[in-house]
């Protein structure tokens, strides 16, 4: 087991007080927490203030990334356009455009405000939070078309503005910006919050310089940061064995083109010092929406992105959840793109709004390759993400809009089941049925797990949502989803997860599919729309699993009798005491289940969506080891 870094030491290397430090790394932390808390306490929309759809987070004068409580967007946009020296105090900056944030900024809903901390005249550091809105402009409510071919179609472009001038508002900005959206009362509101919020953050950010001076603060920043680099370069590089290791997966569809392999590719390799990522083999860019900007300011935004992955090969559970993604992982992170025209490197103005297909699957990618090197001490696949929504007229003739992100099971570990219904925006969730009830005119009649849908392996994956909503009005439907074609992979003998799901009047004379990216679907009034969300991949054979915990399962509702029998060979029973395992049944249906398979299994498993895009084939050639 390694050793955790001294902060001591650390500290004194960048000739900062150790004690200081842990006050100075304390205080960014409450800071970063009270700017998400006031954003979520007074925001409007149900996206921001519900959903906790958005994000915040500290940067320093040299732009580089202090907190490592979660993800944010970048400073390096709007210091291009502002440079430093001509900040004032209460300025306020404002962009989404995608193309224009270095990378930053996945999609024109994300909108993102910066706010620079003054001292003594200076801009000492950033305060900066990031959300997703609901609706700025575009074909489509919402602002996410499925069949967009260029994001002229997706909605308003804002490069860096000035959105406050030394506290001053520009209200010929918010006004074309509200103008331009379905939905203008939530929007002003929003970013009302946003902006209070970060101007809030600065002034508390200030005042730690001037309780412990700037030179103080400052050498603090360089350790804090530091500590994070000798962290990762200590206790994780060195459990990945030297060499070069090859993975991909893929997303099955972009909206324009029928349903194909997208493919997203990445060599790593090992050194000393550092790993290399190398995206080359990476499909060219889609014409539909699901491109993302991965190419600027040298990967930095995804650089952070994806790091958290690497946390996976810590000691223990306990340590992985303590480390931090900062802006100290650059160093260790290098990354090759391929040419620009790829769905990691498109060209303006390729559409970008269902980006998540990039960045999400990219995240299981770098799993899956890790998992090569370290044979399989990663968790199995997961996709936690998708947005989901009704739209339409309320009984007063009033427009309006519901969207929200269900998530979904996680992968099984190594030591443990996946999670269930998680979402990969931390502090997100889904709406509370009680509030959508009384605001919108549909009913929730079951939220809940969706039953089989975890990959099954000796640790099963995560389960994710059910959803039932009975619509009282006629509205449409809409979904920006992938994962329904194919599965979260299991990995190590773990099987592929349930796939996304969207039935229209299930059960009735009317029950149809809906496709996974879906702008307007109708539903009649009195209609159920039933919601399956994807299940996490398993990890090692559902063989092995003990029966026990299949039993437990299945007491639990999130395995059926029928699934403990085909997916793990076990045998139930239903006793007037309840369901209990048949031993001797199960042990004969496992050793006939052995006896079954035939040659060497692939490392990874896809699930049977898989053959569909892949003209019959079970595996990928990078599937085995």
């Amino acid at each position: 087991m390694t050793t955790p870094i001294d902060t001591a030491a650390t500290a004194a290397a960048k000739g900062a007080d150790p004690i200081v430090m842990e006050i100075v790394e304390g205080s960014l932390a409450s800071i970063e927490m009270e700017v998400e808390t006031a954003i979520g306490r007074t925001a409007r929309s149900p996206m921001i203030r519900d959903a906790h759809d958005y994000r915040a987070g500290i940067h320093d004068r040299r732009l580089r990334k202090l907190t490592g409580r979660s993800y944010s967007a970048l400073v390096h946009p709007v210091a291009r356009d502002f440079p430093i020296e001509t900040m004032r105090p209460g300025d306020v900056f404002f962009h989404n455009d995608v193309y224009l944030s270095e990378g930053g900024i996945g999609h024109l809903p994300d909108l993102c405000v910066t706010v620079p901390v003054f001292h003594d005249g200076e801009v000492v550091a950033f305060v900066q939070a990031f959300g997703h809105h609901d609706d700025i402009g575009g074909c489509v409510p919402g602002s996410m078309p499925s069949a967009a071919r260029s994001v002229y179609e997706e909605g308003l472009m804002v490069p860096p503005i000035k959105l406050w001038d030394q506290g001053r508002r520009n209200e010929a900005a918010l006004r074309i910006m509200t103008r331009n959206s379905r939905m203008p009362d939530s929007l002003a509101a929003d970013l009302d919050a946003e902006c209070s919020a970060c101007l809030m953050g600065a002034e508390r950010l200030a005042e730690l310089f001037r309780r412990y001076g700037r030179e103080s603060v400052e050498a603090c920043f360089d350790a804090i940061i530091d500590k994070t680099t000798e962290t990762y370069r200590r206790e994780i590089l060195p459990k990945i064995p030297d060499g070069t290791y090859v993975w991909e997966d893929y997303a099955e569809h972009d909206g324009v083109d029928e349903p194909r392999l997208h493919t997203q590719r990445i060599t790593l390799t090992k050194t000393a010092e550092k790993i290399v990522l190398d995206f080359n083999g990476t499909s060219p860019q889609a014409k539909g929406p699901i491109n993302h900007c991965g190419d600027y300011a040298d990967g930095n935004f995804l650089k952070k992105w994806l790091a958290p992955i690497l946390r996976n090969l810590a000691d223990t559970p306990e340590r992985m959840a303590e480390l931090d993604v900062n802006e100290g992982v650059v160093p260790l992170i290098e990354m090759r793109f391929p040419p620009p025209g790829t769905l990691l490197t498109p060209v303006f103005p390729a559409p970008t709004n269902a980006r998540t297909f990039v960045i999400l699957r990219l995240l299981g990618v770098l799993a899956g390759v890790l998992a090569k090197a370290v044979d399989g001490r990663m968790p199995a696949d997961q996709e936690t993400i998708r947005y989901t929504g009704v739209y339409g007229e309320d009984a007063n003739g009033e427009s309006y809009l519901m969207r929200e992100v269900l998530g979904g099971g996680s992968g099984g570990r190594y030591y443990a089941d996946g999670e269930d219904t998680i979402h990969v925006v931390p502090d997100s969730r889904n709406l509370p049925s009680e509030f959508t009830e009384s605001r919108f005119p549909f009913l929730v009649e079951r939220l809940g797990l969706a039953v089989d849908s975890g990959g099954a392996g000796e640790y099963r994956g995560g389960l994710g949502y059910e959803k039932h909503i009975r619509m009282l009005r006629d509205a449409s439907f809409m979904s920006i989803a992938d994962r329904s074609i194919l599965a979260c992979w299991g990995v190590r003998g773990g099987k592929a997860g349930r796939p996304f799901q969207v039935t229209i009047d299930p059960g009735g004379p009317d029950e149809r599919e809906v496709d996974a990216l879906a702008d307007d679907e109708p539903v009649r009034a009195g209609e159920v729309i039933r919601i399956r969300t994807t299940g996490g991949g398993g990890w090692g054979d559902p063989l092995d699993r003990e029966t026990a915990a299949v039993l437990r399962d299945i007491r639990w509702g999130k395995v059926s009798p029928r699934g403990a029998r085909d997916d793990y060979g076990v045998v139930v029973l239903d006793t007037p005491d309840g369901p209990r395992v048949d031993e001797e049944a199960t042990r004969e249906l496992r050793a006939l289940a052995r006896a079954g398979r035939t040659g060497r299994e692939a490392f990874f498993d896809r699930g049977p969506g898989y053959a569909r895009l892949a003209d019959a084939r079970a595996h990928a050639d990078v599937d085995w080891l």
